[in-house]
């Protein structure tokens, strides 16, 4: 046993090592790790590391605490979020009042989903309302710290802003979405033409040949009216899917809006005023443009503003010349134009404006803001169509209350030469003795075309498709043909790999081409080549032996 001084002795040896270890503590500084930091550097660098990334990324930072309901946001609230800390409460109210209503209830049911079950990460898309009042679109992806029971305890999520990807996104849903129903538009209307050319044709044939006179006369001619407005139908689904056969001509664009003018006033009644801000160059502004297509689609126009201004108000006509000498300095919004010279016209109104949510879907097939089934939603989808094929572009800036300019873009051309003096004469078809083969699959357009043409005395041969008209040729003796009228669109053989069959047999042959498409929009091997001429369905006789006559007597070129 020890005895009570050596006891003692060892106590005070103890009390004099702990004084030294103080002692030596104060002189050498705080407790150092292995790597040589004290925690409370570890702690500040991991802070500015967090602070740093937080600057690359943009992102915002929610830290909820589930057992409390506490939301602390570590970075991000005022960066991204446009919030000060001292406005906002410091729980998960704040978070749930500025999700989109139509989003909340979505993404609480995705995250207390989450929360009830063993996963540890959660990622979710909503729009969040910043402190301005617009909303993001915001990509959160969050980890759940779970206790040892796997209790959740803890939400931290990483907010990133989407809105820019989503409306990329939304865009190309939309370009996607109008490409499908321009090809189920373009492919009816092509087979609707084929019935049109056989209504328009065989009642002119019924009035001319069999010279019907009286009650009769009027039943056909009924006939033939409602086929001519049912191809403007057609035409409309056509310029919508860009496969309108358009006749474009230069027009002086100042004189084609004055003129429209006594049409505007009857639409839009007494208590809407028109003002016409036309730049009048000396030169006149000239753009080549299907003049028909061109009123219909500033009547269109015209009509969604008087719908916009109930109660009475202005609407402005405005021409421009503009030169646009790079992408960057394009004014339109859904696509950039080309550098170069553009005519805009600009009709304006004072009514009551649109969201941005009407006006990213403004352009869409069968989109409309009339609830009272009076608009078919394809009068701004079809005007989109007509004016991109014409090369330019249309745009639409509004707000809600403080009304909508829509503003279309035309390249600019050159005057037409003063045209010279035009002989008169009697409105007779040109006849002629020439040689022609049909090619066409459609039955009735084919006994149609085969009929007349024979009635104006020429010599015509048919057949329904390539295959047939090749054992035509190699059975006759003589395989001469003057002229070939076909279909672009054949089974088997398309028209124009057929021409160019027919032309290494008969090299002087000319071709006329018919269809309902626009030329533009089949494959590149299967369009009209030179020294051809075009013809759209639906055509009536006269325009059939205009263009055969036009394409006989020609020397060279096409038309």
């Amino acid at each position: 046993m020890r005895s009570a001084t050596e006891f003692q002795g060892n106590e005070a040896a103890k009390r004099t090592t702990r004084r030294t270890q103080k002692l030596s503590a104060k002189i050498s500084g705080p407790t150092r790790t292995a790597s040589g930091k004290t925690p409370e550097i570890r702690a500040l660098e991991s802070a500015k590391h967090f602070a740093l990334v937080g600057q690359a990324t943009n992102d915002a930072v929610r830290d909820w605490n589930l057992r409390t309901g506490a939301l602390a946001w570590p970075q991000g609230l005022d960066t991204l979020l446009g919030y000060e800390r001292s406005t906002i409460s410091e729980d998960i109210a704040f978070w749930q009042k500025q999700v989109h209503p139509q989003d909340r209830a979505r993404t609480a049911r995705s995250i207390r989903d989450a929360l009830a079950s063993d996963v540890t990460h959660w990622n979710g898309e909503y729009r969040f309302r910043r402190h301005d009042g617009s909303y993001l679109d915001l990509l959160e992806r969050a980890v759940i710290v779970r206790d040892s029971t796997g209790a959740a305890i803890r939400f931290v999520g990483s907010l990133m802003d989407v809105t820019a990807r989503k409306q990329l996104q939304d865009q190309l849903v939309r370009s996607q979405k109008m490409e499908a129903f321009g090809q189920l538009a373009g492919g009816v209307a092509h087979d609707f033409n084929n019935f049109l050319t056989t209504i328009l044709g065989y009642s002119d044939l019924l009035l001319d040949e069999l010279g019907i006179e009286g009650e009769a006369a009027d039943h056909i001619a009924e006939i033939r009216n409602a086929a001519s407005r049912a191809s403007f139908l057609t035409a409309q689904l056509l310029a919508f899917s860009r496969q309108h056969p358009l006749a474009p001509r230069v027009i002086e664009v100042n004189s084609f809006l004055a003129n429209l003018e006594r049409s505007l006033l009857r639409l839009l009644g007494e208590n809407i005023a028109v003002q016409c801000y036309l730049d009048r160059a000396p030169e006149g502004m000239h753009t080549k443009v299907d003049a028909g297509q061109l009123t219909q689609i500033i009547l269109n126009l015209v009509v969604n503003a008087r719908d916009a201004m109930r109660n009475g108000g202005c609407l402005i006509l405005e021409t421009v010349s503009i030169t646009i000498d790079s992408p960057e300095e394009s004014e339109s919004h859904s696509e950039k134009l080309r550098p170069g010279d553009y005519v805009r016209i600009s009709v304006k109104d004072n009514g009551v404006g649109m969201t941005d949510d009407v006006k990213q879907h403004l352009f869409e097939p069968f989109f409309t803001t009339k609830t009272d089934g009076g608009g078919s939603g394809l009068g701004l989808a079809t005007s989109y169509g007509i004016v991109h094929q014409s090369g330019g572009d249309i745009c639409v800036e509004s707000k809600l209350g403080k009304g909508t300019t829509v503003r279309i873009f035309l390249p600019k051309v050159a005057p037409p030469p003063p045209l010279g003096h035009k002989r008169t004469g009697k409105n007779k078809m040109p006849t002629g003795n020439e040689r022609i083969l049909v090619l066409e699959d459609d039955v009735s357009v084919r006994h149609l075309s085969v009929r007349f043409l024979r009635s104006l005395g020429y010599d015509v041969i048919e057949a329904a498709n390539g295959d047939d008209a090749q054992r035509l040729i190699n059975k006759r003796v003589d395989k001469k043909v003057d002229l070939l009228l076909t279909d672009l669109i054949m089974p088997q053989m398309s028209g124009r790999r057929f021409a160019d069959w027919l032309r290494k047999m008969s090299p002087q042959t000319k071709v006329v081409f018919i269809s309902g498409y626009l030329e533009e929009s089949l494959h590149p091997g299967d369009r009209r080549g030179r020294d051809t001429f075009f013809l759209p369905k639906p055509f009536d006789p006269e325009q059939l032996a205009t263009k055969i006559r036009q394409a006989l007597d020609s020397k060279s070129g096409s038309r």
